[in-house]
């Protein structure tokens, strides 16, 4: 914690929300047994490591790091599923094949400052968690809220309104880091580059305040927890959890209605290929897609590209012409290729939707509109 000490910070601050530390105990205690265990993280950019000199200075692996150093006996599997530029809402339709099918045992939830601080965000982030906490490893999860650097701005109260309903510890990096920032001693190019993505040092605050808060739990891991509320069933839900159990469709496992579009084939390595594959391309006015898929919930992602011009799309859900909405292919910022998902219905009755997406621009583009997935929420 020398670090904390360094900039005058206290970890105990960042504690916005103590939760049941009764999985977490068990947590320890298995690694204190020499079990093998498996630390997961998943969220936006910041735990995908962005502006951090390494994989290994970002705070998520220096998180992973304190349970190796701590539990030297045991043995355990790093797995980091942030993608950068996404939300909560992209995350629970993910959460199965980047994070769950690993059976973690212990995940730390970051999407606080890709959310917005709105109701829409609180229920996609609560159908994540749901997800996440009701899943078969039945893993220790605490949710990490960070903030923007030059206005403080995040989803924290949102995120948070479902942290204590469910009893999750919730670590906050408003009260400590951002506090000093915005008393003027700590300037903000010390830690971030752009107010928003930490460098190293950053990352490494962060990790402090996490770690600050692990090591309490680990004093007092022979301490008995109260039992969870719910008897180890999920409480219900506090919003109307229409995002629980979404579904990705990709080109790998749904055959879509091509009418000139053509199936993304590569299969790359590198993060921001991951992102952009198994989609459909397309680039000539009239080129349509057609899904038909269960939901109450309809979103569309897509590429919003820094190479412009790129073509735009119209989305029609059930041959509402009324409601379509225009994907643009052209993205306003510069850096880099943008991962955007576009909620194009919600609270549809639970049946079988047609969604059909057509190119209506597209003049001198520089690269084709890229259709990531679909995604039905229900």
């Amino acid at each position: 914690m020398d670090i904390l000490r360094q900039y005058g910070m206290d970890y105990k601050e960042g504690i916005a929300e103590r939760g049941n530390l009764g999985r977490l105990k068990k947590c320890m205690a298995r690694a204190s047994e020499g079990e093998k265990l498996t630390i997961g993280f998943i969220g936006g950019s910041i735990t995908q490591g962005s502006l951090a000199s390494s994989a290994q200075t970002c705070y998520a692996y220096r998180v992973f790091q304190w349970w190796e150093k701590t539990f030297p006996g045991a043995e355990f599997t790093y797995v980091n599923a942030g993608v950068g530029g996404t939300t909560s809402q992209f995350g629970v339709a993910r959460v199965q094949d980047d994070l769950l099918r690993h059976s973690p045992d212990f995940v730390a939830v970051e999407f606080s400052v890709n959310d917005e601080d709105e109701e829409h965000f609180a229920e996609t982030y609560e159908g994540l968690i749901r997800r996440i906490y009701g899943s078969d490893s039945r893993p220790a999860v605490i949710l990490v809220h960070n903030v923007r650097y030059d206005n403080g701005v995040n989803a924290e109260g949102q995120h948070r309104k479902v942290g204590k309903a469910y009893g999750l510890p919730c670590i906050a990096m408003k009260p400590v880091i951002y506090r000093k920032v915005e008393e003027g001693r700590l300037p903000a190019r010390d830690i971030t580059p752009d107010d928003l993505h930490p460098n190293d040092q950053g990352h490494a605050l962060v990790a402090a305040v996490i770690c600050g808060f692990l090591d309490e739990v680990f004093r007092e891991k022979d301490r008995e927890e109260e039992r969870e509320e719910w008897g180890g069933e999920l409480p219900a839900p506090i919003t109307p959890n229409a995002y629980e159990n979404s579904v990705r469709y990709r080109n790998d496992t749904y055959e879509a209605e091509c009418l000139g579009f053509e199936k993304e084939m590569k299969n790359g390595t590198e993060n921001e290929e991951r992102n952009f594959q198994k989609g459909w391309t397309a680039s000539n006015i009239n080129d349509k897609i057609v899904f038909r898929i269960k939901g109450t919930g309809i979103a569309v992602q897509y590429r919003k590209s820094v190479r412009k011009p790129a073509p735009a799309a119209c989305v029609i859900v059930d041959g509402k012409e009324a409601d379509a909405r225009i994907l643009d292919g052209n993205f306003d910022e510069d850096w880099g290729d943008c991962l955007y998902i576009d909620t194009v219905a919600e609270r549809l009755e639970n049946k079988i939707h047609t969604v059909e997406i057509t190119i209506v621009e597209s003049k001198g583009v520089a690269v084709p509109f890229y259709l990531v997935s679909v995604i039905g929420s229900q």
